[in-house]
């Protein structure tokens, strides 16, 4: 049996943002989507999804789930046989950011969690294509879902979080760095980074592709994981 795929959403999203991946490698492994459902800090979120999740697992996370992904290498680096790190950071938030976030969060507890989830997922995050607007759309859609209290707890989550280059730099197990070409938020340098920080990590920059690749580029995304998943485990 094959290690369980275990895949983390970027913030406010569900498992809509996964679904091209779902349905590639479900018949070649258990793939569990894991929400982002559990605690106040990634800290919090990590602990609650080890507690549930298998003895051992290939694990990638986006975005915000990029950043709960590393929190789990670091807790528990022998049950993650290998990891995929997409459109995220590996460090803490800066406080210009955390600022805005504020005011987002300040927003959503107003009743303007529409604005909230425009501001923190804007169009412009996305690279131009003829699926860009139903891409946005669906993006708020599963913001919008996840509600105000999410809304809250994921940005507090994210001001809060942990610098894991400690982390990468231990790692050993095989490791997919995938951003989309034109992502605004997580560009292309700071996947470079994360790359010379992991011993065994291959950067994918995926044309056409902006924050959220899985949507954008499905096709693109799966064939990266199919290498990852079927690179060799054993590493020196």
């Amino acid at each position: 049996m094959r290690d369980p795929l275990v895949l983390l959403p970027a913030i406010l999203c569900d498992a809509r943002l996964f679904l091209a991946q779902i349905a590639m490698f479900s018949d070649q492994r258990p793939v569990i989507f894991a929400p982002l459902a559990e605690g106040e800090t990634i800290e919090e979120m990590a602990k609650a999804l080890l507690e549930n999740l298998p003895p051992t697992f290939a694990l990638a996370g986006i975005g915000m789930g990029g950043v709960v992904a590393m929190e789990i290498l670091r807790r528990a680096p022998d049950r993650v046989t290998r990891i995929a790190l997409m459109d995220t950071n590996a460090q803490a938030e800066m406080p210009n950011v955390a600022a805005e976030r504020e005011l987002l969060i300040a927003k959503a507890r107003a009743g303007n969690l529409a604005d909230a989830i425009g501001t923190e997922m804007k169009a412009s995050f996305l690279a131009q294509g003829p699926h860009k607007a139903e891409i946005h759309q669906l993006v708020m859609d599963m913001g919008m879902r996840l509600g105000a209290e999410t809304f809250v707890r994921h940005s507090r989550a994210m001001m809060r979080r942990p610098d894991q280059q400690k982390t990468l730099r231990t790692a050993r197990a095989p490791a997919l760095v995938l951003c989309g070409e034109e992502d605004p938020v997580c560009p292309v340098r700071r996947h470079e980074f994360i790359q010379t920080l992991m011993p065994a990590a291959t950067l994918r920059v995926i044309p056409g592709a902006g924050h959220l690749p899985p949507l954008e580029q499905p096709e693109a995304v799966n064939q990266a994981f199919r290498e990852w998943l079927d690179a060799p485990m054993i590493l020196n």
